[in-house]
Formats: C-alpha cells, sequence, structure tokens
C-alpha cells in the first residue's frame, strides 16, 4: 500500500482528499497533518467522515510514499523548507507555489522540479514526475477546453471565456462573499480579466502552439450561488482544419471528431453530442465538453466538479500516474443527477 500524507487536511480540498483516498484500493491515509486540529478525529472538520475512519488529526507527517500539500496558496513553499520530508516521498501540491515557477531548492541545496499536472494534457510528462504542481480549478476547466485548439495551431484570435464556480472555490474561511445570505439566489462577477489562473492558462497555450505572444484569453469568472462545479463557456474564432484534398473544412461535426480524436483514451473527459449541464459532473473526476459552431466561431461548453477534477481527484490521478497505478484507481465516482 502506497502511504499518503496529507498536509492542510481540515480544509475543503484536504477533505474532498480523504474522502477518496478513504476508498482507494490502494493507498493508506497514515497522516492527515494539522496544526490546528492535533488529537482530534477527522469528523470534527468533515462530518460525512464519522464512521469512516478512526485517523486523528496529527502535526508529524511520519514517513510517507506521496505527500499532498493542501495548504494555502502561497505556503507550500514555506512548509517545504520547515518540514523534513523524506527523499523517497513523492509530492502533488494542490496550491499555485509551483504551477507558474516549478523550481524548489530546500535547506539541503537539494533542487526539486514540479511538473505541472494536467493530466489529460502532460500525461506522460506525468509519469516520470516525482513532484507535481495541479493545475487551478478554472484553469482545468478551461485548459481542456482550449487544448486541442491550441495544438493545431487553431486559436487566430482572442479567446472569450465566461465561467461560473460554486462557493467552495473560495475555500473554507469566511469572507463577505462566501456567506450564506450573500450567495444564495445572487450571480456576481470577481477578478474579470486578471484571475490568478490566466497564467497557467497562457504557459499551456504557449507550450501547445508553439506561439510565444498568443492571443488574449478574456477571462470573466463568476460567483454562483450553488457549493460547488465549474461551468464554462469558451469561444474563439475558427478557422478549420484541412482536409486530404488540402481545403479547409469548418463543419461542426468535423470540429467534434478532433476533439474526439485528441482525447481519445483519455479515461475522464467525454466530447458530448448534446448540450451538458453541471450536475452530470458533480462529485466525480470527469470533465464533459460540448463543442457547436455558430457563425464562423467555435463554442466549448467545459464542465467539471472543481474540487475533483479542479482539486483532490485531478491530484489522485497524477498520484496514480506517478506511481504506475490504473489512472483511474479509486476514481469511478457517479454523479448524483437529481
Amino acid at each position: 500500500m502506497i502511504k499518503a500524507a496529507i498536509a492542510g487536511a481540515t480544509g475543503y480540498t484536504g477533505g474532498e482528499l480523504m474522502r477518496i483516498l478513504l476508498n482507494h484500493p490502494d493507498v493508506e491515509i497514515t497522516s492527515a497533518y494539522s496544526t490546528t486540529s492535533m488529537g482530534l478525529p477527522l469528523h470534527t472538520a468533515h462530518r460525512d467522515l464519522l464512521g469512516e475512519s478512526d485517523l486523528l488529526y496529527t502535526n508529524e507527517l511520519g514517513n510517507p510514499d506521496v505527500l499532498f500539500l493542501c495548504l494555502g496558496h502561497g505556503l507550500s513553499r514555506d512548509f517545504l523548507e520547515r518540514e523534513a520530508i523524506p527523499a523517497h516521498c513523492k509530492i502533488v501540491d494542490l496550491g499555485n507555489d509551483f504551477r507558474l515557477d516549478p523550481l524548489f531548492t530546500g535547506k539541503d541545496g537539494s533542487t526539486k522540479f514540479f511538473v505541472y499536472g494536467l493530466t489529460d494534457v502532460f500525461t506522460e510528462e506525468i509519469k516520470g514526475a516525482n513532484y507535481v504542481a495541479n493545475p487551478g480549478c478554472f484553469a482545468t476547466a478551461i485548459q481542456c477546453a482550449v487544448a486541442p485548439l491550441a495544438s493545431s495551431g487553431s486559436i487566430i484570435d482572442d479567446v472569450h471565456v465566461t465561467a461560473i464556480t460554486g462557493s467552495t472555490g473560495a475555500g473554507k474561511k469566511l469572507a463577505e462573499t462566501g456567506h450564506f445570505s450573500y450567495r444564495s439566489d445572487n450571480i456576481s462577477i470577481y477578478k474579470p480579466f486578471t484571475h490568478q489562473h490566466l497564467g497557467e492558462i497562457y504557459r499551456t497555450i504557449k507550450r501547445l502552439s508553439g506561439i510565444e505572444e498568443p492571443y488574449k484569453v478574456n477571462f470573466v469568472p463568476m460567483r454562483g450561488d450553488f457549493t460547488r462545479g465549474i461551468f464554462a463557456s469558451v469561444y474563439t474564432k475558427w478557422r478549420g482544419f484541412k482536409s486530404t484534398n488540402g481545403e479547409v473544412v469548418e463543419s461542426q461535426e468535423e470540429a467534434v471528431e478532433f476533439y474526439k480524436k485528441f482525447y481519445s483514451g483519455r479515461p475522464f473527459i467525454t466530447v458530448s453530442d448534446s448540450p451538458i449541464s453541471l450536475k452530470e459532473v458533480m462529485n466525480t473526476n470527469k470533465c464533459f465538453l460540448h463543442i457547436e459552431m455558430h457563425n464562423g466561431y467555435i463554442h466549448i461548453t467545459s464542465i467539471i466538479d472543481n474540487l475533483v477534477k479542479g482539486a483532490a481527484g485531478q491530484a489522485v490521478e497524477n498520484m496514480n500516474l506517478m506511481f504506475g497505478l490504473d489512472e483511474r484507481a479509486g476514481l469511478k465516482l457517479k454523479p448524483s443527477a437529481f
């Protein structure tokens, strides 16, 4: 069994990670690290884990084979500086510390390089990695929508994105915009055109397209009046693909088939022939895409659960790849449609 430690185990992402790993056939959670809940059972922070585990929160990592960092953004580097991490231990960071700056040099002078863990695009790199930077939730949904376009050189104009997320995307700490009285029956925009996940998105587009200065991604994030999930609406101008006789084919059918071929063999991405809705992926590690053409534009709908595919689920998927396990292990989760 792979011994797993989770740092920041009392937060939303840490709780989601424990829900998955407690049912993973190849993993044993040996440390739920928390400096605020030491000695308390898991269910004191995550009530749904009552009766699921006798594990107690601790401030000791032990000797894990894999460490998941579910800390606040900007805290992972400090944690790695402070704690003694076994040399053999693989690391998956769910924060933003290493997504754009992948190098970390510890006190002992050794350097760690964090591979960007967008599992459905950089699969082979992840398989050979010891350290992975898990993508952000919005970044995952949007990149899954645009990766096929970027890789084929089909982005010829600005990409426009409007995406709405549930309240869990803001984390467990209370803020005015996270209160029930604010969120209920309400929708609002935040960080338009400046969201922190844009850096990840641009970096992937550059890597896949080979274009150093890609077209802009005009991203408008929204807060939704629900707890979990991301619904992203993405569109851009479309020039199609060249057919065997050299003619450009711009049909919707051609675009759909290209997306299906691009993600062929990827266990958690499905291109739907019919329109999609958010409940279809809730509580799963799935990403559903739907493609349509409108007046020279390609429109992609992308939906994920922000806590699973957008965080803990993709982290486990990364771990599975890193350890040579079945990528679907522990992640065969069925949504509740009603």
